[in-house]
């Protein structure tokens, strides 16, 4: 006999499933809000109140209301421009400085210091152990006119030549240029070391014995290798150095003069002692545009996006 195989209906087609929830998916979001809340309540709100303040009129008796002056930052430009000139010019000498005495401690740490590099690092941040303020009080007994460091820089005939650059007058330091710049560089050169160094500890040491073995000079090695990797850290560096040197008031109003005042000692006398609100606002704005610009013409110049 023969039998004839029915064939099976064909099977209806499975009912998609829908994907599974990825659980805890709003958990980083959900990380992220305490630090938002804190940007918005203590930096856009005081951003956007200061500039609302900075198109004002008034006075302090009578009140001010928002009445769209701009012309308070043409004003206040045309009359303060020398303490902005001022304030890039020393914050700027600072950063050099800072550059030109951390390099060499940052590449000490991080490829000769061994057993020591702990112990240099803790020197390093030793000053943030005292108020910001100590410190700078501290360089008025340093660069004082009967100091050992003055008599030093007499004996070398250093003042003469700073003199004659118009960074101190005769024989004294205080109350000069380059006290000023002394406190800058002094209170600001760990915000340079620490990226530096960071940057620095980062490089391959066998690109540095590849560089030996083609017979590179040291030099050539430091120029050629070196250096290039650690722009990230010098970038860093210098932008940690320069923006908070350039709105810095304390290191002028202590080892500082009338002649030597910065925008920020502009701002803060507005602020505290004229009480002249939307002045002080403009130039606040004016200040954090001209820095704002700055630093991104140096970041696009300096050629490196990967920042320590």
């Amino acid at each position: 006999m023969m039998a004839t195989a029915t064939e099976a209906p064909p099977l209806a087609p499975a009912p998609e499933k829908e994907p599974p929830r990825r659980r805890g998916r709003w958990t980083p979001y959900w990380l992220l809000l305490p630090g938002l809340l804190w940007l918005v309540v203590f930096f856009a709100l005081p951003v956007i109140y200061q500039a609302s303040t900075s198109v004002q009129t008034g006075s302090l008796e009578e009140g001010y209301k928002v009445t769209w002056h701009f012309a308070t930052y043409w004003d206040a430009l045309s009359e303060y421009w020398p303490q902005f000139v001022r304030s890039v010019l020393y914050a700027a000498s600072a950063t050099v400085l800072c550059l030109l005495l951390g390099y060499p401690l940052a590449y000490l740490i991080a490829f000769r210091a061994g057993r020591w590099r702990n112990l240099i690092m803790i020197l390093v941040i030793a000053p943030f152990f005292t108020s910001f303020l100590i410190r700078t009080l501290a360089w008025k007994t340093i660069l004082a006119d009967s100091g050992p460091v003055v008599d030093v820089l007499n004996t070398l005939h250093v003042l003469d030549v700073t003199a004659w650059l118009g960074w101190t007058a005769g024989d004294r330091v205080l109350a000069t240029p380059l006290a000023v710049v002394c406190g800058l560089t002094y209170n600001f050169l760990p915000f340079m070391i620490l990226p530096l160094y960071t940057s620095l500890e980062r490089i391959d040491p066998r690109l540095h014995e590849a560089a030996n073995d083609l017979y590179a000079k040291p030099s050539t090695t430091f120029r050629r290798v070196t250096f290039p990797l650690s722009m990230p850290g010098v970038v860093s560096g210098t932008l940690l150095t320069f923006i908070p040197a350039s709105g810095d008031y304390i290191n002028s109003d202590l080892l500082g003069s009338t002649e030597t005042r910065m925008a920020g000692n502009v701002i803060q006398s507005q602020f505290l002692r004229i009480l002249d609100y939307p002045t002080a606002a403009a130039l606040s704005f004016i200040l954090m545009a001209a820095i704002l610009v700055m630093v991104t013409l140096y970041i696009r110049k300096s050629g490196t996006e990967d920042l320590v």
